[in-house]
């Protein structure tokens, strides 16, 4: 895999770039203090599921390459694998769970009162990777479970809201934002970015997101809402606040393929804002571009896979290295089949259907199933604190706040054609560029009232502000036309249902 035939410092020259300065990176992004990360192949562990951040799992090392590591959540698909630094705050020690008193979700088909850590590794004839190998901070946050902070919220970075402590351990800490569900939660310390004390939106005339449901959400006051739910303000000394990011652009580095994790490519700043960059695959089109939070563990200093031994995937049309392994004859240029658009069940592919850079799965974002399902009930979307609250407040709010939906006729919208769908969408506030998303998926109108919060949000890759309103703008259509149904005596069962489904929805506050 690795190319001798390529370094940095004459592409830097040729480029007549700038490697993004060691001092812009973090700890968790530069090079691990040891060189052998030690893990190997088969060994048991604990960590957090990167998408499901509320919840320890027992993980096995599925995969070892330089000082990064592939995870497998025990008892579920290879699909759901990920990749991690071996240095991460998020994996842990077997019985760490256990030590600290907090919840560990077994394998699947395994009860949670019947786990036992010995039984599991004799069962499995596997051994628990040494607690000398993972990372350990003598550092202690000032933050407890229970403090009250504003946080940025990562999955839509525009917005700060907020939020609880829900946990901590040493230096880290769990955000949760108040009222919405832990499927928005993060990991971080408290010199992140993206975590401030009580009062900083205020101090620097940003808006404040408070919790959905909030009787007056346009004049939130802290000192009221600690007092109503009996919490204390996290302490401003606790937060480390650094300067802001150093990474400029035409900044080059190292960062991990988003499509292919496996892979860690050349690559280059080509816009900044305040806690993101967006990272340019050298060599590739641009619409591989990708945003990386700025204290993403997956940037990386230039060098960084030469000290740690991990292969590094030169600007495409470089010369590639002889000995290089074949993998199959992709079509794709500039692909070598490593990897595979289904993930880490096949580690090469052939075709362009296996092809994470061809033209139609590069027009496509892949959304895995919830691997809990039912199990949890996650949802991608807030869920409402106060199911009880009056239906017509809240059709009365979202009328005045989506205007274009009270002027549309609700009992046509099922007629509608895939272009009158995408002109509804690009109408509404803040949806300006999503309605390229429903024409590309030809949604029409029938096929619109059909969508779900989840379908919305994963399968349409579409930003929870403006998902929220594409939401409700359904409900209310639904809502619409079972009240006018109703008044013409025409209760069908599908007017039954819909019915049902507005009654149990969600209803966020949008603003």
């Amino acid at each position: 895999l690795r190319n001798k035939s390529w370094s940095w410092q004459p592409y830097l020259d040729q480029q007549n770039a700038t490697a993004a300065p060691p001092e812009v990176f973090n700890q968790y992004q530069s090079c691990p203090s040891r060189r052998s990360c030690g893990f190997r192949v088969g060994m048991k562990l604990e960590g957090v599921d990167p998408l499901h951040t509320s919840l320890f799992c027992v993980l096995t090392v599925a995969e070892v390459i330089g000082c990064r590591l592939r995870l497998h959540i025990d008892g579920f698909s290879e699909t759901y694998d990920f990749w991690v630094n071996s240095d991460s705050p998020e994996i842990r020690p077997v019985g760490f769970c256990q030590e600290t008193g907090r919840r560990l979700h077994p394998p699947k088909g395994v009860l949670e009162e019947q786990f036992d850590w010995s039984d599991y590794l004799e069962t499995t004839g596997s051994e628990a990777a040494p607690a000398s190998l993972f990372r350990t901070s003598t550092v202690s946050t000032a933050l407890r479970r229970g403090m009250k902070l504003e946080a940025v919220d990562r999955k839509n970075p525009g917005l700060i809201c907020v939020a609880t402590v829900a946990d901590a351990h040493q230096d880290r800490i769990r955000v949760h934002f108040d009222d919405w569900d832990h499927s928005y939660d993060y990991w971080c310390d408290s010199s992140s970015p993206f975590v401030r004390p009580i009062g900083w939106c205020q101090e620097q005339a940003r808006p404040l997101t408070c919790p959905k449901g909030h009787p007056d959400p346009e004049h939130f006051v802290w000192e009221q809402y600690l007092k109503e739910t009996g919490s204390e303000a996290a302490p401003r000394d606790a937060f480390t606040q650094g300067r802001p990011h150093g990474f400029q652009v035409n900044h080059r580095l190292e960062a991990v393929d988003r499509r292919n994790p496996v892979l860690i490519r050349v690559a280059t700043v080509v816009q900044t804002e305040e806690v993101r960059i967006k990272i340019h695959y050298d060599g590739w089109p641009a619409h591989m571009d990708s945003w990386f939070d700025c204290d993403d563990t997956d940037l990386h200093p230039v060098t960084f896979c030469h000290r740690t031994g991990h292969p590094l995937e030169p600007p495409r049309g470089h010369t590639q290295n002889s000995s290089s392994p074949a993998h199959g004859s992709c079509p794709t240029v500039g692909c070598r089949g490593v990897g595979h658009i289904r993930g880490p069940k096949y580690s090469n592919h052939h075709s362009l259907f296996g092809c994470p850079y061809s033209e139609t799965n590069l027009r496509r974002d892949l959304v895995l199933p919830d691997r809990l399902g039912s199990e949890t009930g996650l949802s991608l979307l807030p869920h409402s604190p106060q199911p009880s609250r009056d239906l017509s407040l809240c059709w009365e709010q979202h009328r005045k706040l989506l205007p274009r939906v009270q002027s549309s006729q609700a009992p046509a919208v099922h007629r509608w054609s895939v272009q009158q769908v995408s002109e509804f969408i690009q109408s509404l506030p803040g949806c300006e560029d999503q309605g390229q998303h429903f024409r590309d998926q030809e949604i029409d109108g029938r096929a619109f009232l059909l969508l779900t919060q989840r379908d919305i949000v994963r399968l349409l890759s579409i930003k929870l502000g403006p998902a929220l309103k594409i939401y409700h703008s359904i409900l209310m259509f639904k809502h619409e036309r079972s009240q006018s149904e109703l008044s013409n005596g025409e209760v069908t069962q599908g007017s039954h249902r819909g019915q049902s489904e507005c009654n149990s929805s969600t209803f966020v506050s949008l603003y």
